[in-house]
């Protein structure tokens, strides 16, 4: 049986050794971690990185097996072909101009739908904000026969009107805005009508500047998604003039048959994703900021 001072320095060996083990336990779980976040960036990294690749090689190294991970001798002349196709230019702003105006659009009418469910007693309000939510269970590609034939009445087809008037609106830009329009206090609010505010005040004052995060976030997701929109442009729009980038595209594809060139082609898929990437590397701080504003409750 050893002395008190034995056992206490025993008991401290135990401790220290425990800890030295733990110590050794976490750089180990953040090896692992680092390391499924790395295979799972890669993931949704590689389908780009492979898409940069086939732009920079010419079109019989495309075909080269084993395939070229590196372009070592990058064809940069992909790009101007790209850029030189007729109407590729056209698509790309025809894709900006529906994208921007859609996303003005919704930033208007969903902010005023958000603001008085979110801060307007009024009779009906939540059957009203149901009706809205429910709406996220109707398949899109389902109102498309419809709006098609109201385009058509409207003679609307191959304009810029059936391109951005059906998507004024949005249930899910609605339903972010009332998340984030309710994290505001209502102090604040109370405070202001007490100084004789209206609503249009409040909301263009107060609750806008106060939910920025938000609406930026709103704003980046719909310009994505319009941007790369496909079904209904290639519904409504039948001139060159009028085509967007993804029909665009798609149409070059097409036309080419077997001599397509897939490099000329990557570039241009390149070239028309560059906005949207561009987008999202300059507000992605928005964006995170305004997810996590949105996700906090009341």
């Amino acid at each position: 049986m050893g002395t008190p001072s034995n056992v206490v320095t025993t008991s401290l060996s135990s401790v220290q050794k425990r800890h030295l083990i733990r110590s050794k336990r976490v750089p180990m779980r953040k090896i692992i971690n680092i390391s499924v976040l790395t295979m799972i960036a890669a993931v949704f990294f590689m389908p780009l990185w492979w898409m940069a690749d086939t732009s920079l090689l010419s079109n019989q190294q495309v075909f080269d097996y084993p395939p070229h991970y590196i372009p070592w001798h990058p064809q940069w002349t992909n790009f101007i072909a790209a850029w030189d196709q007729p109407y590729f230019s056209r698509y790309m702003l025809n894709s900006i101009i529906i994208a921007v105006a859609i996303v003005i659009g919704q930033l208007v009418t969903s902010s005023l739908a958000a603001y008085a469910i979110a801060r307007v007693p009024f009779r009906g309000k939540k059957i009203a904000y149901g009706l809205i939510l429910a709406t996220f269970m109707i398949p899109v590609q389902v109102t498309f026969i419809p709006m098609f034939l109201m385009m058509k009445e409207f003679n609307w087809i191959d304009t810029y009107q059936a391109l951005i008037v059906p998507f004024l609106g949005s249930a899910f830009a609605t339903f972010w805005l009332v998340q984030a329009f309710r994290q505001v206090p209502q102090v604040i609010l109370d405070a202001a009508q007490m100084d004789g505010a209206g609503h249009m005040w409040i909301l263009t004052r107060i609750v806008l500047p106060m939910c920025k995060p938000s609406l930026l976030s709103v704003a980046f997701l719909n310009f994505v998604f319009h941007y790369n929109d496909l079904f209904w442009p290639l519904i409504t729009t039948q001139s060159n003039s009028m085509r967007t980038v993804p029909v665009g595209l798609t149409y070059m594809i097409a036309n080419d048959g077997s001599g397509t060139s897939w490099s000329t082609l990557m570039a241009s898929s390149l070239l028309a994703i560059l906005p949207a990437l561009l987008l999202f590397f300059i507000g992605q701080k928005y964006f995170v900021q305004g997810t996590a504003h949105t996700a906090i409750k009341e």
